[in-house]
């Protein structure tokens, strides 16, 4: 059993504000070391159950949070920026099913520092006319590989997220979120004891065939709507792209790899008008 396991940070236990986020946040250090224990309980909860491969990305901002000397031995983590596959560098069909620790909500949504890829960029993203965020659209680009989602954990609306979308998904809720800085969370300690038993969960229940790949249909319509009108200005260069009002641009994409594709690369497009 081969797991691949993307950590974000929003989602993390005690994790409720910036300066837990930013890399120059006064308490960074205090929330990466958070992050780290519970991508170890995810780890060691997915060993118990016989997983004999766990490959870590390190999927938040830089990508460089996740201490490498504090990970748990029998994983291998992938870190560093840019990645070409971003928070989803390093997957592929060779796996048998997927974790998101740490995930949050979409941008728009009730949750804690919700946001879908860049909170200062994307205002929504509809995949097929339907709302997502990164749960949604990272474990879509993962069924499309044929790797199901089984593991997430983070606030009751990234759990939400996940459990509409993937039939059977093991959830974890970290913390309940009350703002959008505000949360209501376990002890640390109770926290990854939750994930170790969810993944322990999900690693079984992929191996008894309970937990799925969905099917992603094809073509994908994309409809992305950025914060002001200067941002989708420039990434309409993008070809393909089709201007649907001053916010918004429409992409028809023949799959869910090109279409993530897409989408980055107009996030990217929008993110380098900022000033």
């Amino acid at each position: 059993m081969r797991i691949y396991l993307s950590a974000d940070l929003e989602g993390i236990c005690g994790v409720v504000d910036v300066e837990h986020t930013r890399r120059d946040g006064r308490e960074h250090d205090r929330a990466r070391k958070w992050m780290i224990q519970e991508v170890n309980a995810a780890v060691e909860g997915a060993l118990r159950a016989g997983a004999e491969k766990i490959v870590v990305n390190d999927s938040h901002g830089t990508m460089r949070n996740l201490l490498p000397e504090e990970l748990h031995p029998e994983a291998e983590l992938i870190i560093g920026s840019p990645k070409p596959m971003s928070m989803l560098e390093g997957l592929s069909r060779d796996f048998d099913g997927t974790f998101f620790v740490g995930y949050h909500a979409r941008s728009g949504a009730f949750g804690v520092l919700s946001h879908t890829y860049s909170g200062r960029v994307v205002a929504d993203l509809k995949v097929n006319g339907r709302s997502i965020g990164e749960p949604g659209l990272n474990g879509l680009v993962s069924n499309f590989y044929g790797v199901p989602v089984a593991l997430i954990s983070g606030d009751q609306f990234a759990v939400g997220e996940a459990r509409d979308l993937f039939p059977g998904v093991v959830g974890v809720i970290t913390k309940e979120a009350i703002g959008r800085y505000v949360a209501k969370c376990p002890s640390p300690e109770k926290a990854r004891k939750m994930i170790e038993e969810g993944a322990f969960k999900a690693v079984n229940l992929l191996r008894s065939g309970d937990i799925k790949p969905i099917q992603v249909p094809s073509p994908i319509e994309i409809q992305l709507k950025f914060l002001n009108p200067g941002m989708a200005d420039l990434a309409q260069i993008l070809p393909g792209s089709e201007r649907i009002d001053p916010l918004t641009l429409r992409y028809v994409a023949k799959n869910m790899s090109e279409a993530y594709k897409a989408i980055r690369v107009m996030i990217y497009l929008g993110y380098s008008t900022l000033k």
